[in-house]
């Protein structure tokens, strides 16, 4: 029977609603894992929960939310303390002082996160979780001075401080080595006994789906293929690898793109329901890609 498990943030493209047809790509046995896009990390705690693997490597290019998640892991009860302060704020105001404090903390956080202190980093975290739960639809997304710029959400009472989430989180992480930086810091860490999801900002299936950017740093086809060729020489060194990406055959039945780039990979397609989109008709059920080298 498995644990369910709720990731502490919401995020574009999480895989809570896919868990069930991730898992079925998992190997029997987990003695290493390694995440090199955790995000929000619903696929990390699936396995920390199931798995209990010995060695975890997590690893994203979003400085902010590396930070959130060294500060749930080491400094837990403190987070608690500056969410639950901003959650009694944010809640006792009415719709215009909500929009005052939401983007007074906006303000605070870009400011914060542009000096790079070690002593900002708690108001760094609290200040992501706060945003990420007040903001319109939990998106995560930056300028090109990688800015966050999302506007402030429609929740009558939104759970800013889930407390008994968050300290099963941060049990769940105790053991994690976390990092941040591109993904190929983690090629040193993969061998032939470790496992590796790999969940990168999808391909936009149009020109104007494209509207959520994780970091300043564009991830196009260029870095689609150099990813494969990630991809290539992990599997090489025996990882066991199962990847996720958008289906560029739910617009143009004729793009070939992931299946002529891995085409000596397995790749099922599976359905998933649309998050994130600023028109509710555009909610609807899309197929993406699971690759995986077995």
């Amino acid at each position: 029977m498995y644990i369910k498990t709720k990731p502490f943030v919401k995020w574009a493209g999480g895989k809570s609603q896919l868990i069930s047809e991730i898992r079925k790509k998992y190997p029997k046995n987990i003695k290493c894992y390694c995440e090199p896009f955790v995000g929000g990390g619903a696929v990390l705690f699936d396995i920390l929960a199931n798995y209990k693997p010995e060695k975890v490597l997590i690893n994203d290019i979003n400085k902010e939310l590396i930070i959130t998640y060294y500060q749930l892991q080491n400094n837990v009860d403190n987070l608690i303390k500056k969410l639950f302060a901003l959650q009694n704020e944010f809640i006792s105001a009415d719709l215009e002082q909500r929009k005052i404090i939401y983007n007074n903390n906006r303000k605070l956080y870009n400011s914060l996160k542009n000096k790079s202190c070690e002593n900002n980093e708690l108001e760094i975290a609290s200040l992501f979780i706060f945003l990420n739960k007040t903001c319109f639809n939990g998106l995560y997304r930056v300028n090109k001075n990688g800015d966050f710029n999302v506007p402030m959400g429609s929740y009558k009472n939104p759970l800013i401080c889930d407390e008994f989430n968050l300290k099963k989180s941060s049990s769940l992480l105790k053991n994690v080595k976390i990092i941040c930086g591109d993904y190929s810091r983690c090629i040193d860490y993969i061998n032939d006994e470790t496992f590796v999801y790999i969940d990168p900002p999808y391909r936009p299936l149009t020109q104007t789906s494209s509207f959520t950017s994780y970091s300043a740093k564009v991830f196009d086809d260029k870095e689609q293929i150099r990813l494969a060729k990630f991809i290539n020489i992990i599997s090489e060194k025996g990882a066991i690898v199962v990847a996720s990406n958008s289906d560029p055959q739910n617009t143009d039945e004729n793009d070939m793109f992931f299946d002529n780039l891995y085409r000596n990979y397995s790749i099922k397609r599976i359905q998933a329901k649309r998050a994130i989109n600023s028109k509710s008709e555009g909610r609807g059920n899309v197929s993406e890609l699971l690759i995986s080298n077995f």
